[in-house]
């Protein structure tokens, strides 16, 4: 098997005509240098130099060795700047989970922190769901991510709270507004809610059925709807009401739902935001970065959770 330290030896003896003046050059012994040409030698079945006096003059097939070796380790140079570059976060993908609504948090601004300090880069915020970015953890296609959880504990993943997002409930009817919604009332609201395709482990959801516990009953859901632009929308018309977190309630009423307004629950509930990865692993430079990032984003929107 050919090695790089192979090459570099024999380019290296091939300029200089000398295995001692090579072994000047690179800082070798000259017995290393001369195991390393005779071990390549081995591995191609040819002879690459004669000795001539205190020298030695390369053969035909040394000849020819020349560019391929000069073009692989120009190559292997190359690969080492290229993950030197990445590593530095010059160049290269940095990927981040994130949870659906995000986007109404700190999607963009979270893009533009990143190339303020890497302008090199690119960015892939991935997720539509909480439950599928934990799902793409677990699968080992994202290194690290933010997402909306129930528990601080799950099974092989490291789950660390940065924030909490008060969850409130909205409508177009004022009345519905006056005072905080209890479970009793959640039990007997005609609803509209975002996140269809993952309602069985969308977080907020989960609060809701663990605050209906005592009522022995699910909310019911008048209207389902994929996106919570939509079920804004909805309850704007006046067509059902809806719980959805603090945040995008502030951002989205005014422009989608003018009329409508949000009251706490009583009691108050929340989703929980953390930082998840795999338990245990190492982070890269660019996921310790975007955790860093993403924390100092959400945390400027929703209550801080400080790690005790």
């Amino acid at each position: 098997m050919l090695s790089l330290h192979q090459l570099r030896c024999f380019l290296t003896t091939y300029e200089f005509g000398s295995i001692t003046a090579a072994a000047e050059e690179l800082g070798y012994a000259q017995p290393s240098v001369s195991e390393q040409i005779r071990a390549l030698e081995k591995s191609l079945g040819v002879s690459l130099f004669h000795r001539v006096g205190r020298g030695v003059v390369p053969t035909t097939v040394a000849d020819s060795l020349r560019s391929h070796a000069e073009r692989t380790l120009a190559a292997a140079e190359d690969a080492r700047r290229a993950v030197r570059s990445v590593a530095d976060l010059e160049t290269g993908t940095i990927r981040f989970g994130m949870f659906g609504t995000a986007r109404l948090y700190a999607g963009a601004g979270l893009v533009a922190d990143v190339l303020a300090r890497h302008p090199g880069v690119r960015v892939e915020l991935i997720g539509q769901n909480s439950s599928d970015v934990q799902e793409d953890l677990r699968r080992g296609r994202l290194e690290a991510a933010m997402i909306a959880v129930t528990s601080v504990s799950s099974e092989g993943m490291q789950v660390t709270p940065v924030a909490r997002d008060e969850l409130v409930y909205i409508s177009a009817d004022p009345e519905r507004l006056a005072s905080p919604v209890t479970a009793h009332r959640l039990a007997d609201a005609s609803l509209v809610m975002p996140e269809t395709t993952w309602r069985a482990d969308d977080s907020t959801r989960t609060v809701l059925r663990q605050m209906l516990h005592e009522t022995g009953r699910n909310p019911q859901t008048r209207i389902e709807v994929e996106d919570v632009e939509t079920a804004v929308e909805l309850v704007g018309m006046g067509l059902a009401d809806s719980v959805i977190p603090k945040g995008a309630a502030e951002q989205l009423l005014p422009r989608l739902a003018p009329g409508a307004g949000w009251v706490s629950m009583r009691p108050r509930q929340f989703d929980m935001l953390a930082i998840v990865h795999r338990a245990g692993a190492t982070l890269s430079p660019a996921a310790r970065l975007m955790i860093e990032l993403a924390t100092a984003r959400i945390q400027a929107i929703a209550t801080p959770m400080h790690p005790r």
